[in-house]
């Protein structure tokens, strides 16, 4: 760090207005939560909660014969209970995340990197464990479990020592080791919170984050785009080049606005369906958001307010 510069952040990350980190987490939260606070944890119990789609992995005495007789699938039986619950954040920091257009705030990795802070600053003022998982990353350093404000302080440090690097699309077993490294540590009544752009992961990638679920945990997904990529604001004659993969595209903006919308909306579609069949959240954001919302909505999700 440079001398009298207290939160230097590495310049390649894009941070744009979003630094600095530290700061900007603790006010976010501040916006959102305070205090400690009581969560409501699926697993078991005392008392029921619902029927879920079995996912390999799950206990099989929770089996419910009935409603699997009825519905014609494998259903498994939920329980409910209060209780404190562990948050382990798994942000995708692969090559497609340093992406920022014009005017934008910060790009994608910052801000999600923003919203992990924030979400951890919340967990960690109720008395609650926070980890740290990464997908892809040049730098990226785990997290482990742990409580307190040191905890917060670890896990800033990584972010911001993060920059954007990988091609998951191509190289699939990066994710697969995020996920086995999520589902190994994660104990049931966790909350896993991907905060990702959802755009280049390999295929069957909704299937491996969906699983997480398994073992009474909950999988919140925070789908992260630039306005760029939400509205495609391009006329004229253009060339698009994937960030991850092969894939380039000259086309007419225009033109392609409706096609590249539509396919947009089904690619999300597709992760929200199988998140939510699996008891699981989507929330949905662009990096010109008021993060302090996008925090009220993850949080709003976990109390069943919103999917």
């Amino acid at each position: 760090m440079s001398s009298g510069v207290p939160f230097e952040l590495r310049p390649s990350l894009d941070w744009g207005r979003l630094a600095p980190l530290r700061l900007r987490a603790k006010a976010v939260a501040e916006g959102v939560y305070s205090g400690a606070h009581r969560s409501r944890r699926r697993g078991q119990g005392v008392e029921f909660g619902g029927h879920r789609t079995y996912v390999p992995g799950d206990d099989l005495r929770f089996l419910d014969r009935r409603a699997t007789m009825r519905h014609g699938k494998l259903l498994v039986r939920e329980f409910e209970t209060e209780t404190d619950r562990g948050l382990r954040l798994l942000l995708d920091a692969s090559r497609s995340m340093g992406y920022r257009s014009d005017g934008a705030p910060g790009a994608k990795l910052a801000f999600a990197a923003l919203i992990g802070a924030a979400l951890a600053h919340v967990v960690l003022s109720g008395f609650d464990t926070v980890s740290l998982d990464w997908i892809g990353g040049e730098g990226a350093r785990p997290v482990a479990a742990m409580g307190g404000m040191e905890a917060f302080e670890r896990l800033v440090d990584a972010l911001e020592s993060v920059t954007p690097g990988g091609d998951v699309l191509r190289e699939p077993a990066v994710l697969d080791h995020a996920c086995e490294l999520v589902a190994r540590r994660a104990r049931r009544g966790s909350v896993i919170v991907v905060v990702s752009d959802f755009l280049d992961l390999p295929p069957g990638a909704d299937d491996r984050l969906a699983a997480l679920s398994s073992g009474g945990r909950v999988v919140v997904g925070v789908r992260t785009l630039d306005p760029a990529e939400v509205s495609f604001p391009f006329d004229g004659p253009v060339r698009l080049r994937a960030s991850e993969g092969d894939l380039h595209v000259e086309t007419d903006g225009a033109a392609a606005r409706a096609a590249y919308l539509g396919a947009l909306g089904r690619k999300m579609a597709g992760f929200r369906d199988k998140l939510v069949g699996q008891g699981g959240r989507f929330i949905e954001a662009t990096t010109s958001d008021d993060p302090v919302s996008v925090v009220q909505s993850v949080l709003a999700a976990l109390d069943g307010e919103g999917s």
